[in-house]
């Protein structure tokens, strides 16, 4: 469920009218505040508060002081004079200690620990652009971000960005992270907020609920938490006949790789057996590429595939086009197994009628890039999830509309429009799709629902991304489609922990 400020804030208002202390909700807040920052960045080094007069700064303040127990260097930086701050606000700064505040700004050398800054300085509360003190912080965050590769933490929302709009005012902080508590505010899900936003992160607070009535229950923030129980254990007489075979149909000449890269996703996201459905042609160098554990197939047909005994069909990696669309379009439209749609047969669709999907046997899920979108659901100049949610109407398929918030929606309006928090523009690189499209084959071939498999494989192939960056030492320029199956099995481990 998604909250605008002002419900967020009635239903804060009413448990603080009910009797409820407010300090131990900052102090919640900041103690998830502070084990957020420790999940991403796990080795201590600098850290940098901006501290504003309100419970913002509070939350900013109570996190401060866990990580500094931790052994975080912290300095603080506050954008009004400590006589103006609110009371409990003033508390959490006396607690902080010794009240001692460095008035002068130090950067730190660059070094291999990392610089991080928390944005305390407003929260969903704030209202039009920053004024003075708060314009002057922010440049400064944002320049710091700039020079000194730090790092920005933003809590609840980053200052200077309106929380129902997502307008971004001037000035407008830039968080590399948005650690949003209680519940996602409206204006973090725009699409024009990405930019000062970036990776989404819910600090839970199970006391604060939404009020009857309240919320966009037609929307959720995909987490580890709202993805327990999808990815079940796995029994001990499982085997691979259990576990689902996978066809990736694609891999024509010069697009071999498109194929193995979604092989690989389906092995290491969970597949029993995995095979390359490969045109005659183009079978020498696929059986040359791909790794043992996967299989190549060689057909003079695509039609021969109606009679092969695979679980879930991946069509489309590395497809191309050719004499055999005719056969493409009937496996699309007419297969009764589940089907995962993506590139060139999503293509394939568009240029048909994508609407005759809605009597497909069996569920699919279609995973358009932004172009791919436009050609299959040209009717729309709405937002991303409008756009997802109208493709999936029409053709009556699950829609994984990829981007840097990916969004899944449903054919059924029961189902609430998922919004992915993993990944980074490390993604941003040719491949990665064809990872995700493998990924969601396997876990639909494992027993999962396709809208189900649709949430956990962007959770999974984002988080994958991650790992990638902060614990492998990549950086999101050098970053490869490659690269991220290798870290599915931290992904999966992180979901059991529930990490962020």
């Amino acid at each position: 469920m998604i909250l605008n400020p002002e419900e967020i804030a009635e239903a804060e208002n009413q448990l603080i009218a009910g009797g409820l202390n407010p300090e131990p909700l900052m102090d919640e807040a900041g103690q998830g505040i502070a084990k957020a920052v420790s999940q991403f960045f796990p080795n201590p080094g600098t850290l940098i508060v901006f501290v504003g007069s309100g419970h913002n700064g509070g939350d900013a303040l109570v996190a401060a002081k866990h990580l500094k127990k931790d052994g975080w260097i912290t300095q603080l930086r506050l954008a009004t004079s400590p006589d103006q701050l609110k009371p409990l606000t003033t508390k959490k700064l006396h607690q902080f200690e010794r009240e001692k505040i460095n008035p002068t700004l130090e950067i730190p050398k660059p070094q291999h620990h990392p610089l991080i800054i928390l944005d305390g300085l407003l929260g969903i509360g704030a209202a039009g652009g920053l004024r003075p003190g708060y314009l002057e912080a922010a440049n400064e965050m944002n320049e710091l971000r700039k020079s000194h590769a730090a790092h920005t933490f933003a809590i609840d929302i980053p200052s200077g960005l309106d929380g129902l709009s997502g307008e971004a005012h001037e000035g407008a902080v830039i968080a590399d992270f948005t650690l949003t508590i209680a519940h996602p505010k409206t204006g973090l899900l725009v699409d024009q907020a990405i930019n000062n936003v970036g990776r989404l992160v819910l600090i839970e607070l199970p006391s604060i609920c939404a009020l009857p009535g309240q919320g966009d229950t037609g929307a959720m923030l995909i987490t580890a938490s709202s993805l327990a129980g999808i990815n079940n254990r796995q029994e001990h007489d499982t085997h691979k006949g259990t576990c689902g075979h996978i066809a990736i149909i694609g891999g024509n000449n010069g697009m071999n790789g498109a194929a193995v890269l979604a092989a690989i996703g389906a092995a290491r996201g969970g597949a029993g057996l995995v095979t390359i459905v490969a045109h005659e042609d183009s079978y020498e160098s696929l059986a040359t590429m791909a790794p043992p554990e996967i299989m190549v197939r060689s057909f003079k047909s695509y039609a021969q595939v109606s009679d092969m005994d695979f679980d879930t069909l991946a069509i489309g990696p590395g497809l191309g086009q050719g004499s055999w669309d005719p056969e493409i379009l009937d496996l699309l439209v007419s297969d009764i197994r589940p089907i995962v749609i993506d590139a060139d047969a999503l293509n394939l669709i568009a240029r048909n009628e994508p609407g005759d999907l809605v009597n497909a046997p069996a569920p699919r899920l279609l995973t358009p890039h932004p172009g791919e979108m436009q050609r299959l659901y040209p009717e729309t100049l709405g937002s991303r999830r409008e756009s997802a949610e109208g493709l999936a109407r029409m053709t009556g398929s699950t829609v994984l509309l990829k981007g840097a918030r990916t969004v899944i929606a449903s054919e059924s309006e029961t189902i609430p429009t998922g919004f992915n928090s993993t990944g980074n523009s490390g993604m941003a690189t040719g491949g990665v799709g064809d990872t995700l499209t493998g990924l969601c084959s396997a876990l639909i071939g494992g027993g999962i629902s396709v809208y189900d498999a649709a949430c956990l494989g962007s959770w999974i192939n984002g988080r994958a991304a991650e790992h990638a960056i902060f614990n492998d030492k990549e950086s999101r320029r050098s970053l490869l489609a490659s690269d991220l199956p290798k870290h599915y099995g931290q992904a999966f481990k992180d979901l059991e922990r529930y990490s962020f």
